[in-house]
């Protein structure tokens, strides 16, 4: 048979059950019925082999069976396996309940943003009919009040118009539909902001409610509840625990028949109380959280005040993160309410699966039962095995953890919830807690605890039978998978919430040991001379701090009669070789050339008779 053959089948089977139940007046869910049905294929006295397809008998056989369980409303094992349904299909932790929540609100102002961002105004009623629409976006967004109110619509349209004007409305509109999402976000923030600040001045605040003074109030009123039941589941489980002890000392043959029912009951309460252990651990974390808020909100309004005072004008840069911050804030507020009221409603809501006790154990019918028997709380089981330890030198294989030897002995992961191994094989399923103190055993990289130092001796022998024996009975009573957290073991009834949150619970030991060691610094006496200096500035600068010579003068005073008995000593330059150089210019007057020839132009004979004439003066004559 195909996978899609079979999951067909399996969801025929599943609709088929839910169907005669209805008809017998019994209303299941689907993920009721699937995990009834896994659990009746896993019990080996229904003798069903999930190696082979089931044939028409066997699936006959299995719709009666579950059928069967699902209409016994008289049995605790039922109530137990409805409350580890309910639980793990309406619990979330606080981070992804709160993601969700902002989705939802982001799906629910789709609408209304869509309107603004994908509006193309053009006259005045128009672009006045989109701001009224970003107020009342900023309103929905904010959840400071309702946008059917006209004194808080008027409070908003003023305090948006101080950071966004009507005027400025154009240019929102002239941008992309990713920026004026974002823009219409900051606006909420900011209005948000200025609102609370006006809320603190006394000058506003109108719709606003006081969140963190409602919380303060809320959160020891969601708190003392939850105590409450827990300590009622407590003591039952005391109670439980103490009688069932009892009969496996004492065996009774009137009572037995009542074993199996009561220790059904057990299981009922103890599942209880782990589920009410993590409801209370959110609350405490949720009273942590709004404290740690409310000091950062008071610091905030007061950082503000003394930014604004009395200044009719601030600069945008200096308020508006602060108005972002108080923003913040006051959702983180707005998410805390949330938070609780989930927590409280769940916890209210768990009620309805453990009315089978009064039915069945009532006050009186108990206190026949435990006649004579000394009832213990689990604290008072592991004060009496304080002290007491595993001497691991009695093992050579098993590794044993101890607070003194693990740095992280508190954060290790124990499996079966805590409660003794040996107990649950030895005594079929008695819950009994273990005490770490005495010794953490690991085995195969998981950690188990014991109720007492021969049980975890027992234990040590033989691991893996005692593992497998917890097993076997965990098929027998299918609560038991979820109560003693052995998802890894049947990964088809893991629950989602353990499933999801798997790959953390894994935290390795951290062992720690003491070690010493000694080195002889000077075998020889020491002759250490403390004041020797090998630096010879360091002993320039002792000198010079000795002497100080900053705050020193030296005075001298010279007399006629004693200044032949003083040395003197003079030091001069020498003068140094002088050389010059000079250049003679000289010059001659040399006499100009005076010649003059006569009788060129000819005369009254016809022979020319040049006469040449020498008129220069002698050189020395000049």
């Amino acid at each position: 048979m195909s996978h899609s053959q079979a999951e067909s089948v399996i969801k025929n089977i599943i609709r088929e059950i839910g169907q005669e139940c209805a008809m017998k007046g019994q209303t299941v869910s689907e993920t009721l019925v699937a995990f009834m049905v896994k659990a009746v294929v896993l019990d080996p006295r229904n003798e069903f082999n999930v190696d082979r397809t089931l044939t028409k008998n066997d699936v006959q056989k299995l719709i009666k069976l579950c059928v069967g369980r699902l209409l016994d409303t008289a049995n605790p094992s039922l109530d137990t396996i409805k409350m580890q349904v309910y639980f793990d299909m309406n619990y979330t932790n606080r981070v992804e309940l709160l993601n969700e929540q902002h989705r939802i609100l982001e799906v629910r102002l789709a609408p209304v943003s869509r309107d603004i961002t994908d509006n193309r105004a053009r006259t005045r009623e128009e672009l006045e009919s989109v701001y009224r629409k970003i107020v009342s976006y900023v309103l929905l967004r904010s959840g400071l009040g309702s946008p059917t109110d006209i004194k808080v619509v008027r409070e908003a349209t003023a305090a948006l118009q101080s950071v966004f004007p009507q005027t400025e409305l154009g240019i929102f509109l002239s941008l992309s539909k990713k920026d004026k999402e974002r823009q219409l976000k900051e606006l909420t923030m900011i209005v948000t902001g200025i609102r609370l600040f006006n809320k603190d001045c006394g000058k506003g605040g109108e719709g606003i409610d006081d969140l963190p003074a409602i919380l303060n109030e809320a959160i020891p009123a969601a708190t003392q509840p939850i105590d409450a039941e827990l300590r009622a589941s407590q003591d039952l489980a005391y109670r439980y625990t103490a009688f069932l002890e009892m009969m496996h000392e004492r065996p009774h043959r009137n009572i037995e028949a009542r074993l199996s029912m009561l220790k059904e009951a057990l299981f009922n309460v103890r599942q209880h109380e782990a589920f009410l252990c993590i409801i209370l651990s959110d609350v405490i974390t949720c009273a942590q959280e709004v404290e740690m808020m409310d000091k950062q909100f008071a610091a905030q309004i007061e950082q503000l005040k003394n930014t604004v005072q009395t200044k009719t004008a601030v600069p945008t840069s200096q308020v508006f993160p602060i108005f972002l911050a108080l923003s913040n804030l006051w959702t983180s507020f707005q998410d805390e309410i949330l938070l609780l009221s989930f927590l409280t409603n769940l916890t209210v809501s768990l009620q309805q699966f453990l009315g089978i006790h009064a039915q069945l154990f009532p006050d009186d019918v108990m206190e026949t039962l435990l006649g004579g028997v000394t009832v213990k709380s689990d604290e008072q089981r592991i004060k009496e095995t304080m002290g007491i330890k595993v001497n691991v030198s009695d093992f050579k294989k098993q590794e044993w953890l101890f607070p003194e030897t693990t740095a992280n002995f508190n954060q290790l992961l124990i499996q079966y919830r805590g409660f003794c191994a040996h107990t649950l094989a030895e005594k079929d399923g008695l819950l009994l807690p273990g005490n770490p103190a005495i010794g953490i055993l690991k085995h195969k990289e998981k950690y188990y605890t014991f109720s007492s130092k021969e049980s975890a001796y027992v234990f040590a022998q033989n691991p893996d039978m005692f593992i497998q024996l917890i097993g076997e009975k965990a098929k027998e009573c299918a609560e038991l998978i979820q109560l003693l957290e052995l998802h890894h073991q049947f990964e088809s009834l893991a629950p989602y919430s353990q499933v999801r949150s798997g790959d953390k619970r894994s935290m390795k030991p951290i062992t720690k040991c003491n070690s010493s060691t000694q080195t002889d610094t000077h075998i020889l006496p020491p002759t250490i001379v403390k004041s020797y200096e090998w630096n010879e500035w360091e002993l320039r600068r002792k000198a010079i701090k000795l002497a100080n010579l900053r705050r020193k003068l030296t005075h001298s005073v010279q007399t006629n009669l004693s200044h032949m008995r003083r040395d003197n000593s003079t030091q001069v330059y020498l003068l140094k070789d002088f050389g010059t150089q000079t250049r003679l210019d000289n010059s001659s007057n040399v006499p100009r050339p005076q010649i003059f020839l006569a009788g060129l132009r000819g005369g009254s004979t016809r022979t020319t008779c040049m006469v040449k004439v020498n008129l220069t003066r002698a050189v020395d004559e000049t």
